[in-house]
């Protein structure tokens, strides 16, 4: 699979680079994409979420009324989870939701999502964008020069940009990662993919089948 190779004011620079059919061309797996997303998704759960129980909650632990007697049911001290000034019965105490998956699952989700971006046309590789200041105006040209200004943008680099990233600041629905780092979440919730043509030899390294992932 061969792409051509655009400048960095969208323009075609008369060049194409193959992509990887193992990384960009294989048959997607559905299943172990939302094994990733679900990974993903729950990662990002602070899992801080706090409730008193009844042996924290502020009150007196004097037994409301006696036993029997007094035709009511029978009740402990205000405490109790079934008062409004109780605690909370079996409440939300902090926890990780972290979840493991191998490297071999999260390579083969990578591949589906990139796959199923190269399959539906919505992956440009760009020559590098080097700035030396931040600039909107020549990432926002270069989103019109390639058609996709109304869509959901991931940029993908070569190496850590800040100066690009501050370009994209202002830009609602552009999004600017290292290759490398980019999850399937990432991956899934572009409309397109601009790779800049080194993060294609990054991408290439990292998930190509043998591969050993850098970082998760």
């Amino acid at each position: 699979m061969k792409l051509t190779v655009h400048n960095a004011d969208g323009t075609d620079s008369g060049r194409t680079v193959a992509l990887d059919e193992s990384v960009f061309a294989i048959e997607p797996n559905d299943h172990v994409i939302w094994l990733d997303v679900r990974r993903v998704q729950a990662h990002q759960r602070q899992g801080t979420a706090k409730t008193k129980e009844r042996n924290e909650v502020r009150g007196s632990g004097r037994k409301l009324y006696r036993q029997k007697g007094t035709g009511l049911s029978r009740a402990g001290d205000a405490k109790s989870p079934i008062r409004k000034t109780g605690g909370r019965a079996h409440g939300a105490r902090p926890r990780s939701y972290d979840i493991r998956l191998s490297k071999k699952t999260r390579q083969l989700a990578r591949r589906s999502a990139l796959s199923y971006k190269a399959a539906d046309d919505a992956i440009f590789v760009v020559e590098p964008v080097e700035l030396e200041e931040p600039r909107t105006r020549t990432v926002r040209d270069l989103l019109f020069a390639l058609d996709v200004a109304d869509k959901k943008v991931l940029l993908l680099t070569t190496e850590h940009s800040p100066v690009l990233y501050r370009s994209t600041t202002n830009l609602q629905n552009v999004s600017v990662l290292e290759a490398r780092n980019a999850s399937t979440v990432d991956i899934l919730n572009a409309n397109a993919i601009l790779i800049e043509e080194g993060g294609v030899e990054i991408l290439t390294e990292q998930l190509a089948t043998g591969a050993t992932e850098v970082a998760a």
